[in-house]
């Protein structure tokens, strides 16, 4: 809150000068963010639209010299990632897989052009569709049309692998998730303009009282003001509904993430642009389990294997894992759980094909030890010790060794 508090001093002189006060050159910063953003934006668009046109005149030429046209698509698995430390997440590999136009293929061949062609119509117009939209808008497209939407959100799983070579995702090829992300507290102000009036909505994150701010499905266009700290993404809603009602972010001056799980792309959007934008630690917080752990953190900092492709937009390189950790468990004598066969496998499978996980002997050990205890354990674990041990002790304590965090 320093910052703040020297603005306001300032603020309190009454000396004549002809400077710009601080709050004014933060307003004029805003403005210049927004149109650093839209002159982006326009960019990518731009790009998204002359790659649609080049995919598709591909097809035209090959068709007009009578020859069989084809498109290739990155294969979308873990056996197809790629990791560094470096690099710091997943990206995707050389293995191709190549839908060439037959007559057992042309259906979806057909899909996979018309899907194109919606992707540059939404783009020229400035207009968005969900999955959902998107399947039903092929019903208007007769023999192309898809019977079921997973046929259709595979067709758009493999336009945006084919179009994330080249910096477009699926948001700026304008398919946006159904859901919403994540919810927000905290010392932030996050800068929304609207995108037709360009009328700009400053939202305060502490100012939702019990609530908080909605991450929205796209991120884009959004910046952002704060002195905080650090951010804390949260797996579990109760534990993200304790920190916010008691105000954590307030007395350990941070931004406060839900989850909710496995966190969906406009959450990890929000988070990685958050973060790159304000130099911002991430710091991790999920439970002790071959899930929490293989799934909800390793999506959050590296990406996934069947998504790796879009990684670079999404992934949160910097985060670390605060907790809960095997060790935690012994060291709060926490109550646990036996770990289930799919745990173990779970757990087995990143130890041996995770590349992420194989590049860090510090997750090896953690992992490793885990499963010799043959137990879990979840955030709320906490609450044996009261119902706040994990304001009062757990985080203060935990947020004095960061050095010590998982990678």
């Amino acid at each position: 809150m320093a910052a703040r508090r020297t603005t306001k001093k300032k603020a309190a002189t009454k000396k004549v000068t002809k400077k710009k006060s601080p709050a004014r050159k933060k307003r004029k910063s805003v403005v210049a963010d927004i149109a650093a953003v839209k002159k982006r934006n326009a960019a990518l668009d731009k790009l998204a639209v002359k790659k649609i046109i080049g995919a598709a005149t591909d097809v035209y030429q090959h068709i007009l010299k009578r020859q069989k046209p084809d498109l290739s698509f990155p294969v979308r698995s873990l056996g197809n990632v790629q990791y560094s430390k470096k690099q710091g997440y997943f990206s995707i590999g050389k293995q191709k897989k190549v839908r060439t136009l037959t007559v057992n293929t042309v259906k979806g061949f057909a899909q996979t052009l018309r899907m194109m062609g919606l992707s540059k119509e939404m783009i020229e117009t400035n207009d968005f569709a969900t999955k959902r939209d998107a399947y039903y808008q092929s019903k208007n497209w007769e023999d192309a049309r898809f019977d079921e939407q997973t046929e259709s959100d595979s067709v758009m799983d493999d336009i945006e692998a084919l179009f994330s070579v080249d910096g477009v995702s699926r948001e700026q090829l304008r398919f946006v998730p159904d859901d919403h992300g994540g919810a927000v507290a905290g010392n932030l102000m996050v800068i929304d303009p609207d995108r037709d009036t360009g009328v700009v909505e400053r939202i305060d994150c502490t100012r939702f009282g019990s609530g908080a701010y909605s991450i929205p499905s796209n991120v884009e266009h959004l910046s952002f003001e704060t002195d905080a700290d650090f951010v804390l993404v949260i797996e579990t809603g109760g534990v993200f509904q304790r920190l916010q009602s008691h105000k954590f972010w307030q007395t350990s001056n941070c931004i406060l993430v839900s989850m909710a799980g496995v966190p969906t792309r406009a959450t990890r959007r929000f988070v990685r642009k958050l973060s790159d934008e304000c130099t911002l630690p991430v710091y991790a917080f999920v439970d002790c389990d071959p899930y929490g752990i293989s799934n909800i953190y390793r999506t959050l900092k590296v990406g996934s294997g069947n998504a790796a492709h879009l990684s670079q937009f999404f992934c949160v390189p910097q985060a670390s894992y605060l907790g809960v950790t095997p060790q935690d468990i012994i060291d709060y004598d926490l109550p646990t759980h036996p770990l289930h066969d799919v745990d173990i496998k779970r757990a087995k499978d990143a130890l041996k094909n995770d590349p992420f996980f194989k590049e860090h002997k510090e997750w090896q050990k953690a992992i490793q030890q885990l499963l010799k205890m043959g137990v879990r354990a979840e955030q709320q674990a906490l609450a044996k010790w009261g119902l706040n041990y994990v304001i009062e002790e757990y985080l203060p304590r935990k947020l004095e060794q960061t050095a010590r965090f998982l990678p």
